[in-house]
């Protein structure tokens, strides 16, 4: 095998000219994709990151950029369903400050701010999956799930068999898994609920073979949606795995949801609507949004849903998460698993912190994934000298996503601090204005910081074991 290698490798070189033909191809490859990237009109840092990426790594590069490689999806179609829907009559703003991000949410996601009229903050997996199953089993029309994660463990399996029984009995089951993070489930562990009638998409499966096209292995949804009968709805960060479910695990992760009542609730299934018929490129879903009557709440909670992805060039929760923190006037707390943010964001967090404000970042000790942990520890010395406290959870890891303003704003969701979150995947955020929600989520985030010591000025930081690291990661930080 040796010997047959030496041999093609010495008929390459000598063809004749050899060495101009690859040069000339080089050139071409690199003009070539180098224009097709910087079209796309992205941030000079990250285009710069790639160009130089792909001019080390010649022809193998153009497959990185493949797989890897930055795309929009045009989904504008799916949308003329929104101007569709209407939300229930809104309460006014009074706050100028509320009525601006309500307009900026509306302007960047083509979806209206609307109103519950109750909201439960569910912490952890085993409060999160007791109201789930407890949802889903009183199920009378129809359960719409979305999720990046679903395991076939012991959480999964309760979930489907849930929803095996839902749909034996008649109810419209559909579920919609993201190909890559629900890898581990594979198609027969859903073999039940087809058998009993529900239905069972993927999004974007990854597709062997079909070089011509772009992948969409790096473009994932990361949304955790459930709408049921149109009148409950959950979202937030919790996925269906054990990892993640504390009754089964003392090592789960620690995490937040949402469970949703009133009109806030349409607007949650319109986005899983139109993420089912993009999926499934059956748009006959989209003539008929399934919903139901939702008695109006005489002390409604402003509620607004929030989308963002590939498919938009807006970057709406990153928006809506900076807008947020300019607006700030005395507390700015913010929770997140991976924090690797863009210069609009920090200067939006050392400006309130330089400003007097009670800025803090919560963030675990260790993520899950070692590289972003270095990439969010090599902007903590810029935070820590304008101001901002900042906390390292350490019991478990940190999957929560929160942020605190003042005393009525809040958002949870599913979207990391992060260029992926922003940029990347398909996230779903939650906007809510209520005092009381507020002040239930300042209690739980204070109660984090019992676990969770103040990352110091003073503390070490070897050269080879931290900062070093920490640099190169920070270098990654446009492609995480």
């Amino acid at each position: 095998m040796i010997d047959l290698v030496h041999q093609a490798w010495d008929a390459l070189w000598a063809i004749p000219h050899i060495r101009l033909y690859l040069s000339l191809g080089w050139i071409a490859y690199l003009v070539g994709l180098g224009v097709w990237i910087v079209l796309q009109k992205r941030e000079p840092v990250a285009t710069l990151s790639w160009l130089l990426g792909l001019a080390a790594l010649p022809y193998v590069g153009l497959v990185v950029y493949q797989l890897f490689g930055p795309l929009r999806i045009r989904r504008h179609r799916l949308r003329r369903a929104r101007a569709r829907v209407q939300a229930g009559e809104v309460p006014t703003l009074d706050d100028p400050d509320a009525r601006e991000l309500a307009r900026l949410g509306k302007a960047t996601t083509g979806l209206p701010p609307s109103t519950a009229r109750r909201i439960d903050l569910l912490v952890d997996g085993a409060a999160t999956y007791e109201a789930l199953l407890e949802a889903v089993r009183g199920a009378r029309d129809h359960v719409h799930l979305e999720y990046y994660i679903y395991h076939p463990d012991q959480s999964g399996t309760a979930l489907r068999d849930a929803l095996v029984e839902r749909a034996r009995a008649g109810v419209k089951v559909r579920l919609l898994l993201d190909a890559v993070g629900s890898s581990k489930a594979p198609q027969r562990f859903f073999a039940p609920l087809l058998e009993a009638g529900g239905e069972l998409a993927w999004f974007h499966p990854i597709r062997f073979g079909r070089v011509w096209e772009r992948s969409w292995m790096n473009l994932r949804t990361h949304r955790k949606i459930v709408v049921v009968d149109g009148r409950v709805g959950f979202a937030g960060g919790i996925n269906i795995t054990d990892e993640e479910n504390d009754r089964l695990r003392a090592d789960a992760y620690r995490d937040l949801h949402l469970r949703l009542e009133g009109e806030v609730v349409a607007i949650l299934q319109l986005v899983f609507v139109e993420d089912w018929a993009y999926a499934t490129d059956d748009r006959s879903v989209l003539a008929s949004l399934p919903r139901s009557e939702i008695a109006a709440s005489e002390d409604p909670i402003h509620a607004q849903v929030l989308t963002s992805g590939p498919d938009s060039d807006w970057e709406a929760i990153h928006r809506l998460h900076v807008a947020a923190i300019h607006a700030a006037r005395h507390r700015v707390w913010l929770v997140t698993p991976y924090f690797v943010p863009g210069e609009a964001a920090m200067m939006a967090l050392t400006s309130a912190a330089f400003g007097g404000l009670d800025v803090r970042l919560l963030v675990p000790r260790q993520s899950d994934s070692r590289l972003v942990t270095l990439a969010a520890r090599s902007y903590f010395d810029t935070l820590l000298a304008a101001g901002v406290k900042v906390y390292e959870y350490g019991p478990r890891m940190l999957h929560t996503k929160a942020l605190l303003v003042d005393d009525d704003l809040a958002m949870v969701g599913s979207a990391n601090f992060d260029h992926r979150s922003f940029r990347l995947n398909f996230e779903v955020s939650v906007l809510l204005r209520d005092a009381g929600l507020a002040t239930a989520l300042a209690k739980l985030i204070e109660g984090e910081f019992a676990n969770a010591p103040r990352v110091r000025v003073d503390r070490a930081r070897p050269l080879w074991r931290a900062r070093l690291p920490e640099a190169f990661a920070r270098l990654l930080s446009p492609l995480l």
